[in-house]
This record gives C-alpha cells, sequence and structure tokens, in this order.
C-alpha cells in the first residue's frame, strides 16, 4: 500500500468569470507521505488558496485525479466530499471558526456530534485532545473568555479530535501577534512529533520556515518544491 496520504496528478481547476475563464491550477502534481510537515506558498493569485481547497475537499477539480488515503475524491459528490473531510482532514483556519456560545471543549467536539460519535466517547476524546493542546484549565471557558491563542488552540484541538490523516492549516498565525504565534508554531511542531501529516498554506516566510519541505506556486503551477535544510524550530536545546 502506498505510504502516500495525498497523491496529485495533473489538477487543474477554471473558474468562468463573466466571459473570462480564470486557470487557477494548471497541471499540478504532487505527492505527500505520511507524516510530512509541509508548506505551500505563494502570492495573491498564485493558486494556493485553490490548491488549499482541493486538497481539504472543500472544492473538486475541473481535470486530473486526487488520491486522497487511497480513495480518488476527484469527482465526489458534495455530501460525500464532506464525509471524507469529517474523517480524513483536520482544519485550522485563520479566524479560529469558533461557535460563541459553545465552551471550549464544546467546540472541540463539534466534528465528533456530526460522525454519530457517542456522548460518552465524544467528552472522553474532548478531554484528550483538550489536554493535547494545554488548555485543561480553560475548557469551560467561551471563546470571548479566551485569547487569539487560546482560541486557535481550540481550532488546534478540533482539527485533531477525529484522529485525521492530514491537519490543513490556512494562515493559521494570521490574526496573532508574534509571540503568540511562536507560541502555536510550537504547538505544531509537537503534533508534528506525534506523528501527524501537517500541511501549512501561508503567505509569511517565517512560519514556512517551520516546516520540512517548501512547495510554491506560481500563476496556477508548481514553481518549486524542496527540502527545507534549515528548519526553524521553536524547541530549545
Amino acid at each position: 500500500m502506498s505510504e502516500n496520504v495525498i497523491e496529485i496528478k495533473g489538477i487543474t481547476k477554471f473558474y468562468q468569470v463573466g466571459t473570462q475563464v480564470v486557470k487557477a491550477l494548471r497541471g499540478v502534481d504532487v505527492e505527500i507521505k505520511k507524516g510530512e510537515y509541509v508548506a505551500i506558498m505563494g502570492p495573491s493569485g498564485s493558486g494556493k488558496s485553490t490548491l488549499m481547497n482541493v486538497i481539504g475537499a472543500l472544492d473538486s477539480p475541473t481535470g486530473g485525479t486526487y488520491i486522497l488515503n487511497g480513495t480518488d475524491v476527484s469527482h465526489l459528490t458534495d455530501d460525500r466530499l464532506a464525509e471524507i473531510r469529517n474523517k480524513e482532514i483536520g482544519f485550522v483556519f485563520q479566524t479560529f471558526n469558533l461557535l460563541p456560545r459553545y465552551s471550549a471543549i464544546e467546540n472541540t467536539m463539534l466534528p465528533l456530534i456530526y460522525a454519530g460519535v457517542s456522548k460518552q466517547d465524544r467528552l472522553k476524546r474532548g478531554e484528550e485532545a483538550i489536554r493535547k493542546v494545554g488548555l485543561e484549565n480553560r475548557a469551560m471557558h467561551k471563546p470571548n473568555e479566551l485569547s487569539g491563542g487560546q482560541r486557535q488552540r481550540v481550532a488546534v484541538a478540533r482539527a485533531l479530535i477525529n484522529n485525521p490523516s492530514i491537519i490543513l492549516a490556512d494562515e493559521p498565525t494570521g490574526n496573532l501577534d508574534s509571540k503568540t504565534s511562536v507560541d502555536i508554531m510550537n504547538l505544531f511542531e509537537n503534533i508534528h512529533a506525534m506523528g501527524n501529516t501537517i500541511i501549512l498554506v501561508t503567505h509569511e516566510e517565517d512560519i514556512a520556515q517551520h516546516a520540512h519541505r517548501i512547495i510554491r506556486l506560481k500563476d496556477g503551477q508548481i514553481e518549486s518544491d524542496m527540502v527545507n535544510e534549515d528548519v526553524l524550530t521553536t524547541q530549545t536545546a
């Protein structure tokens, strides 16, 4: 069996905007192995957000093949894509996307409700996920009672709750100050050390340098795909 969690071959994505056809992705090939830590970079309009949407099963490609953990998800129905997303991918967004009336642990457990997991199991797994991100003492606090960094930790806990194949983080430090950004990148390093596959979408060079591999896009195509020889770490010797 392939050790790739992602196999993308010849992926294209075209949009019709008025009379114009926008070619957001133009024949992209990417393979990502289980346990890799990859950053996807590129300027505005490069196609990185479109590629993230395809990888995250939020959008279907116009052409090409996308194999996610052994399943061809290139042209599935929206309902089937939603099932795959909930099972295989944990999302961390720049804006946290937490429900304001729910506590930290309730927000963390949301994907398990959609998956039909029993209340007892939800609570057990929710507590474990909250503990992994170091928020045991804030589990019952609502988002407005948490700092930006703590809210992002809740988002990371929610992403981990289903033991997904991939953690997909879209500009995860974009709304955080420098010190808090370092704390969140430290958290990602710890999660990666536990064996998780992480894909980081960012326009910030210093954030991308935490990844072990950097893919750069330009005009809908891969400009470079390099191992990062000088990984930036938050860990102290």
